[in-house]
């Protein structure tokens, strides 16, 4: 079994997270430990039609922002991977800077002391000098920075067909075997 972190802090892009959960849920070997930022439940009430619930329920276990005794506080509970979706600017700077003061941050901060992938998703536009400044240090220590960015060669046809395809990228970055989403194949050529 895969085991992953799923954290989802307050920027605006809370449907890729409950995307991203609703097929990690469809996996029956994956296990996914999530966390959610007091501010990230304010931008699903927003965005969303769900509720605080029914996000937690897309995940095997569920731990609050503030409880910093949880399991994936600690390096001694082992994750194939971690990923914050949408990852604040706030988030980022937290991690850059190794200061935490909730969860997410923590859980950030031992995925990198152990070495393991931690995978951002930034949700920010325009990016200043100190967010690219924050996200080059963290992609300089192996961080995977994944900016939602959407994608046009595979013809969506509604907002639903590029958040999948965004949810199929983040299912490959965490190297998550699935069948979602049309990939490039590459444009039939003539032999010269």
């Amino acid at each position: 079994m895969k085991r992953v972190i799923v954290a989802i802090s307050g920027a605006s892009g809370s449907v890729y997270a409950i995307d991203l959960l609703k097929e990690l849920k469809r996996i029956p070997d994956v296990e996914v430990h999530g966390v959610i930022s007091d501010w990230a439940y304010e931008n699903i009430r927003l965005e969303t039609d769900l509720n605080k619930q029914q996000v937690e329920a897309l995940m095997d276990v569920h731990y609050h922002n503030r409880d910093l005794s949880a399991a994936i506080s600690s390096g001694s509970f082992l994750v194939d991977a971690m990923i914050i979706v949408p990852a604040s600017m706030k988030t980022v700077a937290g991690i850059a800077c190794g200061f935490h003061d909730g969860l997410i941050g923590r859980a950030a901060d031992v995925t990198l002391k152990e070495q393991r992938p931690l995978i951002l998703v930034p949700r920010e536009t325009p990016l200043s000098p100190i967010h690219l400044e924050n996200l080059t240090k963290l992609a300089n220590l192996g961080v995977k920075i994944m900016p939602l960015m959407p994608a046009f060669y595979n013809h969506p046809q509604t907002i639903q067909d590029l958040i999948t395809h965004q949810t199929m990228k983040l299912l490959d970055a965490l190297k998550i075997e699935h069948y979602l989403g049309k990939r490039w194949q590459g444009e039939d050529h003539e032999a010269i």
